[in-house]
């Protein structure tokens, strides 16, 4: 397959890897800068920094990149916010790219505003769509206001916006696909300012809520921790990973990395249970093809029954306990059996 070699005007996405693995997100958003890049008649481009990650390239290709901006160096081996975002700026600069994508992680959350300062132009952050406008610029979707708001922008280029995994479905890989691979060099030197003395790596608790197949997330309506406990008790009776809205990290019940929605993960789960939440669009964006929908709410007036399958009108914590005892019992039942 032939594919072209052009890069000014290309679309661009900044893939990211860790222990020399490329993350899905980068995968995903090369699928869908392939389908903006065919409408714009230009190519995709991709940059991949790290060490020992050549042949990770050959799977930004097969997903649809035309030309990977390899930077592959000791150095680089883990993430460092100056010497990542000079490399970025400089080859923008001196390429010019129409569109640059970033998944929106914890390094990409930092990476691209510092990115979209040095080179001056703006950013949409927490985008669910991306598709071009009649004039064709990128039109960058965000839920604001118990809607989408577009955003363009219109006079500065790179365009950019950061996007969650999960958002966009990730392309069959095309292994007979050919591209180019250009080897940039690594900065001769570190940053000045910042030193990375140790990386601690953290097992996650409980089921990722990412690959989940089953997602109990909790909202407000717990009520207090001990509301909380309950909610969490009803995911690990489903072996179910635990999700919950932005006021329950806000009062401190759960950790930030639960957070489902806008700005929080994405989930794709056969069964969602939302407990004790009002389902505004902000957490709900989050939940994406998910199969099943049910939510357990007191108020019978919550928008939330009008985005589910399966409402169920109660205090939660008077039900949740008792559809836990129902859960063992049934469990106890089919074991016996």
């Amino acid at each position: 397959m032939t594919t072209s070699n052009r890069s000014g005007g290309a679309v661009w996405v900044i893939a990211e890897q860790i222990d020399c693995r490329l993350l899905s997100v980068s995968t995903q958003l090369i699928g869908q800068a392939r389908k903006l890049a065919d409408e714009l008649h230009t190519s995709v481009g991709a940059v991949l920094l790290g060490n020992d990650i050549k042949n990770r390239s050959q799977e930004l290709i097969a997903a649809g990149a035309d030309r990977v901006f390899l930077g592959n160096a000791p150095e680089l081996a883990f993430y460092h916010p100056e010497i990542y975002t000079d490399i970025i700026v400089n080859l923008a600069q001196a390429h010019k790219p129409e569109i640059i994508l970033i998944g929106s992680t914890a390094t990409g959350r930092e990476l691209a505003p510092l990115v979209a300062a040095r080179l001056k132009t703006g950013l949409t952050a927490h985008c669910i769509d991306l598709v071009l406008d009649e004039n064709r610029n990128l039109e960058q979707r965000i839920p604001a206001y118990g809607g989408l708001l577009s955003i363009i922008c219109p006079r500065r280029r790179p365009q950019m916006a950061t996007v969650a995994k999960g958002v966009f479905a990730a392309p069959e890989p095309d292994e007979t696909r050919c591209g180019e691979i250009v080897e940039i060099d690594a900065p001769n030197r570190g940053s000045d300012r910042i030193e990375i003395l140790e990386i601690v790596r953290e097992e996650p608790e409980g089921v990722p809520l990412e690959s989940a197949a089953i997602v109990v997330a909790g909202g407000a309506g717990a009520g207090d921790l001990e509301g909380w406990k309950q909610i969490a008790d009803l995911a690990k009776s489903l072996n179910a990973a635990l999700g919950s809205t932005r006021p329950a990290v806000d009062e401190g019940w759960t950790e930030l990395a639960t957070m489902i929605g806008q700005s929080g993960k994405m989930v794709s789960p056969r069964l969602y249970i939302g407990v004790g939440l009002s389902g505004e669009q902000q957490h709900l964006v989050g939940v994406v093809d998910a199969k099943v929908m049910v939510a357990i709410n007191s108020d019978d007036k919550s928008p939330v029954f009008d985005q589910v399958d399966y409402g169920i009108v109660d205090d939660c914590r008077a039900f949740v306990p008792v559809l836990i005892q129902k859960i063992k019992a049934y469990q106890e039942k089919k074991v016996t059996c």
